[in-house]
């Protein structure tokens, strides 16, 4: 197993090298875009000018989702120090959340800086709070039980199709896996649809892993945070989120900040 944002570290870092710049990739191997409009609470977070441990910078990006009108869910291991120590700070010289914008290069939904982040004690989880409100886009649903073995979830996130040299994109992918395991922590899933190697990917890090209930509103069940190369057909780690929902009701309430 390697982690998601090690992988979106090393090949933005390159690209950045190469290209002089850094863009957002595709999103979940074997996954299939998402129409203009739908799941608008997903969120690309974009981190410029990250420190690093040989004094240089470097730039990064995660997915996430909107929990309330002024804070994003993502993984935690998305804001981390120099050393790699997870941290409640935006480590980066700008760090900004796209939120309801499914074709990245469009000029809907939403850029927020992010200006003070929250770090979760027993998962790979980490809250980011927008410096303004967004009142427009309906948060997704947080869940209070774990998914019953074989549920199937959906994913978001705008990471790359293929761990190996992942080109840059700016469009919303999807795909489905299906619940294999329920830890304290983690949930372990196996690719679904469209592909039974249907698996995010570098910069899908944080990316919703939540349930459909047709017209009602989706359930989020979790958040990307690593797994093996993708695309592939083991298994794909989740950080657990609803044991941890009165944490994030707490802070997104205000009893935490």
């Amino acid at each position: 197993m390697r982690g998601r944002h090690r992988w979106a570290i090393a090949a933005l870092t390159l690209f950045c090298t190469l290209a002089g710049t850094a863009s957002p990739a595709h999103a979940v191997a074997n996954g299939e875009p998402v129409p203009d409009g739908k799941y608008r609470f997903s969120v690309k977070l974009t981190m410029t000018g990250i420190p690093t441990a040989s004094g240089g910078k470097r730039n990064s990006a995660c997915s996430g989702a909107l929990i309330a009108p002024q804070w994003v869910i993502t993984a935690g291991h998305c804001f981390r120090d120099a050393n790699g120590v997870r941290v409640e700070y935006p480590v980066a010289d700008l760090t900004t959340a796209t939120v309801a914008r499914t074709d990245l290069t469009g000029t809907g939904g939403h850029v927020l800086k992010v200006i003070a982040v929250r770090q979760s004690a027993t998962a790979d989880v980490s809250l980011a709070r927008l410096e303004k409100p967004i009142f427009d886009v309906r948060p997704i649903r947080l869940g209070t039980r774990p998914p019953e073995l074989g549920t199937i979830l959906r994913v978001t996130g705008y990471g790359s199709v293929t761990s190996t040299n992942p080109v840059p994109s700016t469009r919303l992918r999807t795909g489905q896996l299906t619940v294999l395991s329920v830890a304290d922590s983690v949930i372990g899933l196996h690719g679904y649809a469209p592909q039974p190697d249907t698996t995010p990917c570098p910069y899908d890090s944080g990316g919703p892993y939540f349930t459909e209930r047709g017209k009602l509103a989706p359930i989020l069940a979790g958040v990307v945070s690593n797994g093996p190369s993708c695309p592939h057909t083991g298994t794909e780690n989740a950080a657990r989120t609803d044991n941890i929902t009165p944490w994030i009701r707490s802070v997104i309430w205000g009893k935490h900040q």
